[in-house]
């Protein structure tokens, strides 16, 4: 009796999600947040400046006036998986502001037919459940402006991820984030080092499910997998200036530049590191309504033939903003141009201030 693709999905999960040393665990907490900054290719290190701060810089929450609050959704694989994130931020003083934020990467009402044939062989269709693969990055963010450096500020993340793979397994990690921004004669300079002490997710099987599973696919007859994976440091820096034309038309000009310490299929890679830069455009009018376009993820893609091709992604985006509501929206992967699927995004952001 054939299982369904979703018990197939479900064990090769479980043994990836759960290696010793991964170097890329917890990669849903690097797709990004804000139709906004999306529509730019994610190269807003340098210059966020609202409640969406606390996932790009934690430095840039010192910008924001009062408090704000966002919401983002996004499909991905034919609506298969949802992406939602939410986000509050709210200034202590003039030289110090707080964040919360929160992700959820899941799909949902997965077909469990482990049990769909009982012990005397008999299908019973009554005993297929559903379950729920999801994970969550719970942020809690802190940033500050020290007096001795004029035009200097910084920001730490502490980080709680929930890994949850129905009741089969799940996991618990924490790790941390620092940022810098500095502004000089109009210019902005960021640095975002993101899980700076290497972040460790520690996993809970149950064995019992595990062999389930294991029993239920025919031919497989691997161990439990590792318990413990690694997520290493990762670091963005960036640089911004932002171009004012007769009082209300701007242009924002950004670059980032993403690195990553291992050899990976980014255009400029070697044995100790690798970085992929992003470039971004917004043009404002009146601050009102918001043009952006960005390019990146660029990598060296190995073809058919053995030949070597650099795809690389390109988003637009969209936004309006009135009386302290921001709504945003992007299209990342215009043309189908790298590997990474595209989506339609969607955001808001509200200035809470003005509820008062």
């Amino acid at each position: 009796m054939k299982k369904t693709i979703a018990i197939l999905l479900l064990f090769i999960s479980i043994i990836t999600h759960a290696q010793s040393v991964r170097k890329y665990s917890n990669e849903f907490m690097n797709i990004g947040v804000d139709a906004a900054a999306l529509g730019m290719s994610n190269a807003v290190t340098a210059f966020t400046s609202d409640v969406n701060s606390g996932y790009w810089n934690p430095a840039g929450l010192l910008k924001i006036e009062d408090s704000e609050a966002a919401l983002m959704h996004a499909s991905y694989f034919a609506n298969i998986a949802q992406y939602d994130y939410a986000a509050y931020a709210k200034k202590i003083d003039d030289r110090s502001a707080w964040g919360i934020s929160l992700i959820r990467f899941g799909v949902d009402d997965i077909l469990n037919t482990t049990q769909l044939i009982d012990s005397e062989g008999n299908i019973d269709y009554n005993r297929i459940s559903l379950f729920s693969t999801a994970d969550y990055g719970l942020t809690f963010s802190y940033a500050r402006r020290p007096t001795l450096v004029e035009g200097l500020q910084y920001g730490v993340n502490a980080k709680v991820i929930r890994r949850v793979i129905g009741d089969f397994a799940s996991s618990w990690g924490f790790g941390f984030d620092f940022g810098l921004q500095y502004e000089s004669n109009d210019w902005h300079y960021g640095v975002m080092l993101r899980d700076i002490t290497t972040t460790y997710n520690i996993w809970a099987i149950d064995e019992d499910k595990y062999n389930e599973i294991k029993d239920a696919v025919a031919g497989q007859n691997q161990e439990p997998p590792e318990s413990t994976e690694i997520t290493f440091p990762k670091a963005q820096l960036g640089v911004s200036k932002k171009f004012d034309f007769h009082t209300e038309y701007t242009l924002l000009a950004a670059v980032n530049l993403n690195m990553q310490f291992a050899e990976t299929n980014d255009i400029i890679s070697n044995s100790a590191f690798s970085i992929d830069p992003a470039l971004g455009l917004e043009f404002g009018y009146t601050d009102l309504v918001f043009l952006r376009a960005g390019v990146g993820n660029f990598q060296n893609v190995e073809q058919l033939d053995g030949s070597t091709k650099v795809n690389f992604q390109p988003n637009i985006g969209l936004g309006f903003k009135y009386k302290g509501i921001q709504v945003d929206y992007a299209l990342t992967d215009l043309g189908d141009q790298s590997a990474a699927l595209y989506s339609n995004i969607f955001s808001v952001k509200i200035d809470l201030s003005i509820f008062r």
